[in-house]
């Protein structure tokens, strides 16, 4: 169950938007003087093309520590060739139009409270993960578990120094807006905290418990995936996440692989359509067996790699 939080960093866009305005930015205080120097990045980029059409598909991760430079050369120029800018979805500005959706399946309607969903050895080690953060238990105990568990994957990022100002969709999303370009979504907010809502109770307990555990691994387990994914290695990338994804079919099947193969045939349909498009969605989607790529391949498109 390590994978959860590999999983989520990658895949997920609504774990880091979501909870984005519980995190203090890390370096917000910092001046041009005192921001860290760039470090080159070149992230993985894909391209599919007809006659009239061109998709670009660019792996993300949805927050980041200030300093890394990935949006230049064959990136840069991929998402400036584009007419429109498709994302996993479009995150609400407004965080009370996000609370209010995501609060009513947020809540455990029924009133059974999230403390009596574990046995003592769970609860005391959940208990204490609160604590290490300075969060009450009764905060989240109305809560069904799919919510803390989200929470907690997010919350310590500010501290070890990622922001999610830094995020990739952020910085697209901005740079799409001074120029004109439209924005959409291959999925909503509502699909995406839909996928964590359905999942069984069992599921969701073994998520919390999982981040629970892994807690003190959260940081290190980005950095690798974030290194990863600056020299440009999907298939590394796919390594890391799917260490354990064997034994947690279910949980990949819901996460990425049945979301990858509806993209698929969204952006199939789109290629019917003239004009460029640059996509961007978890890295997660594009790395590894049953990725977008594989997908697409068995619609009968080519995808290839751009090389910079």
């Amino acid at each position: 169950m390590k994978t959860w939080l590999k999983k989520l960093a990658t895949t997920c866009a609504i774990v880091v938007f979501s909870s984005s305005a519980m995190l203090a930015p890390a370096h917000a205080g910092q001046t041009a003087a005192t921001a860290p120097a760039t470090t080159g990045a070149d992230p993985a980029l894909w391209v599919v093309k007809d006659d009239d059409t061109t998709i670009y598909l660019f792996g993300t991760v949805h927050v980041l520590k200030p300093g890394l430079g990935w949006f230049d050369e064959a990136v840069k120029s991929a998402f400036d060739k584009s007419d429109q800018l498709m994302l996993e979805m479009v995150m609400p500005e407004d965080q009370a139009a996000v609370a209010k959706e995501m609060m009513p399946l947020a809540i455990d309607q029924s009133g059974k409270t999230l403390s009596s969903r574990l046995d003592p050895e769970q609860l005391k080690a959940y208990q204490t993960a609160l604590a290490s953060l300075g969060i009450a238990p009764a905060q989240f105990d109305m809560f069904e578990p799919w919510f803390p568990a989200m929470t907690l994957s997010v919350l310590p990022l500010a501290k070890l120094g990622y922001d999610p100002e830094q995020g990739v969709e952020r910085l697209l999303t901005s740079s799409a807006k001074k120029t004109g370009k439209p924005v959409s979504g291959l999925e909503t907010l509502g699909q995406q905290l839909g996928f964590f809502d359905a999942l069984p109770e069992t599921q969701q307990i073994a998520f919390l418990n999982s981040v629970v555990k892994d807690l003190d691994k959260l940081g290190p387990q980005l950095d690798k995936m974030v290194a990863q994914w600056a020299k440009g290695d999907p298939d590394a990338l796919a390594v890391t996440m799917n260490e354990s994804l064997a034994a947690t079919p279910e949980l990949a099947k819901t996460l990425l692989w049945d979301r990858n193969a509806r993209w698929a045939d969204q952006l199939k349909a789109r290629m019917d359509q003239p004009g460029t498009v640059f996509v961007a969605v978890g890295a997660g989607h594009l790395a590894g067996e049953k990725s977008v790529q594989d997908y697409l391949k068995a619609r009968g498109l080519t995808v290839k790699r751009v090389k910079y």
